[in-house]
């Protein structure tokens, strides 16, 4: 029985009760009947405290309520026990062959096990990483780079129909800063002031001069865009390379450029229609020789400039059209997901949805991920002052690296010790994590190899303490899933697997999948083989939530 199965029927004896108690207008629901897990399982399986929800609300004694939904539990083929603790807390606890029915669901669902329909009907835009293509990935972008994948994995887990989106700053200052550098360094002339420094400029150089040799021959401001464009073509490469290393994909990445650009669609470019798009909603004005959005309306601090006296869009503006552009396309909610010195941005992302007619409480989500440091990683010998995304996967290996940023909070800094990434001990949890998989991997090898097969399956044999724990702790998981996916929180997976991973250790030191010596394999060695496999297919659907391999031998 799972934990819905098993809330379903809550739930009709809640309302049936209800009813017999004249509660007029009072009628309860999934998430009034939610059950947790005790933390003392000497307390059962799961606990309720749905009495003392409604108890006052229909002028009962809340203890004796949880009395009658008790008795009425009890007669619900699979619950074994029902007692009332306390005030009125509600504590059962399943049949060993009700509780272990997961195991099968477990094995015969695979990948799909864990997918809910929590976020069913959500169209979310999720923007994260965006760095500038004006240099390499480096430490700085690795949190959101794994953070914002796994939360877009969880997301669809849970229904959401989700589209990873890169916004590249592909226009303005820094990009003519990045071509001057790269230019310069074509012509074997030093770094132009205020420009970009570092040996994979010069390679970007050398690249770009195999691809066109005349390059140079160009009159000067022709070559200056021919440069720009092919060596900002090589660099975005060379950052989509970078991310499918780390296991990252986006499915949309949308240029600033085409925001200014002219769209023959509306006669002008997505910029300026922007502007007057805001103004017949009725938030912008003019003065003081500017072009205003009025976004003190919407909690920002102060009203912002969208256009100079001298029509120079600002980067407000940009920010504008392109949320404009995730509305048009018909996205329910914009996710960002911005640097821990982006603060600023939260009340002026939130004041153009708000501008731009939708509810900032509801259509867009900003969310602030702080600092992360590692220790014993060494700057890039390409960039010299910063620490390259490619060599830390040289170094660590993406799985790793993606663990270790997936189990913390986004909110919280991070300071990561690069030697602990690396070790093969139960201290690591990635490692201890996959271990357990690779682990029930060997066990099922062994299995094979000694007769025992999938042919019988008997609950009900599965009463050992450790399988009782192993159980819950595989029923939980849809549940885990969907609270981290509607949190935005990928680090209650990890916790959750680090905990499946330490009961399923256990479970193997206490109990035998194949028989010892001559004895005759039994159904309970065949159902404990089911028992086995169920917990592999959950921590390898939960690492891949997180973009961590699961590996079948260690």
């Amino acid at each position: 029985m799972t934990p819905e199965q098993l809330s379903a029927y809550l739930l009709t004896i809640v309302n049936d009760l209800i009813a017999s108690k004249n509660g007029e207008g009072v009628t309860a629901s999934l998430d009034d009947v939610a059950l947790d897990r005790p933390r003392n399982r000497d307390h059962g399986d799961w606990a309720s405290n749905v009495a003392m929800k409604f108890a006052k609300r229909l002028g009962v004694n809340p203890r004796d309520f949880a009395t009658e939904i008790a008795d009425a539990l009890r007669q619900v083929e699979g619950v074994s026990d029902v007692d009332v603790a306390g005030p009125g807390f509600i504590n059962i606890r399943l049949d060993a062959a009700a509780a272990g029915q997961i195991v099968k669901q477990i094995v015969e669902q695979g990948e799909a096990y864990g997918h809910n329909s929590a976020l069913d009907g959500l169209r979310i835009n999720m923007e994260f990483v965006s760095a500038n293509p004006t240099g390499p990935l480096h430490l700085g972008h690795t949190r959101w780079a794994a953070l914002g994948d796994s939360i877009a994995r969880m997301l669809r887990a849970s229904g959401a129909d989700v589209t990873a989106e890169y916004y590249i700053n592909d226009a303005g200052a820094q990009m003519d800063k990045f071509g001057n550098s790269v230019l310069a360094a074509a012509k074997g002339e030093p770094t132009p002031e205020g420009g970009y420094p570092g040996e994979y400029i010069a390679e970007l150089a050398r690249k770009v001069l195999v691809e066109k040799p005349d390059i140079l021959d160009l009159p000067a401001d022709e070559a200056l865009a021919e440069v720009r464009e092919r060596a900002y073509q090589l660099q975005i490469g060379e950052i989509k390379q970078s991310l499918e290393n780390f296991r990252v994909h986006f499915d949309v990445w949308f240029s600033e450029r085409t925001l200014h650009e002219v769209d023959p669609a509306l006669g002008m470019s997505p910029i300026a229609a922007s502007v007057d798009r805001l103004r017949a909603q009725g938030h912008v004005y003019d003065a003081d020789d500017a072009v205003w959005v009025r976004t003190t309306d919407f909690t920002d601090d102060k009203d912002r400039v969208i256009t100079r006296g001298n029509g120079i869009y600002t980067y407000f503006a940009a920010d504008a059209a392109y949320y404009l552009s995730k509305q048009d396309r018909g996205f329910t909610e914009k996710i960002y997901l911005l640097g821990a010195d982006h603060h600023g941005y939260v009340n002026r992302l939130k004041a153009i949805a708000g501008a731009a007619g939708e509810d900032p409480e509801v259509n867009i989500k900003v969310m602030i991920g702080q600092l992360v440091s590692l220790n014993g990683a060494k700057l890039s010998k390409r960039a010299g002052n910063i620490i390259e995304l490619d060599d830390l996967l040289d170094w660590l290996g993406a799985d790793a690296l993606r663990y270790w940023l997936a189990r913390y909070p986004a909110d919280s800094p991070l300071s990561l010790d690069g030697e602990k990434l690396r070790s093969r001990s139960n201290d690591n949890p990635v490692f201890y994590v996959q271990y357990a998989h690779a682990r029930t991997s060997a066990v099922a090898r062994n299995a094979a190899a000694a007769g025992v097969d999938t042919s019988a399956f008997n609950p009900e044999l599965l009463t050992h303490d450790t399988e009782n724990e192993l159980l819950g702790a595989l029923l939980n998981y849809p549940r885990v899933v969907a609270h981290a996916a509607e949190t935005r929180e990928p680090h209650r997976i990890a916790r959750y697997l680090e905990d499946l991973a330490g009961h399923y250790h256990r479970w193997y030191d206490a109990c035998r999948v194949t028989p010892l010596g001559d004895e005759p394999v039994t159904p309970v060695h065949q159902t404990r083989l089911w028992l086995n496999n169920a917990v592999g297919v959950v921590i390898r659907n939960g690492l891949d939530l997180l973009g961590v391999e699961a590996p079948e031998r260690m």
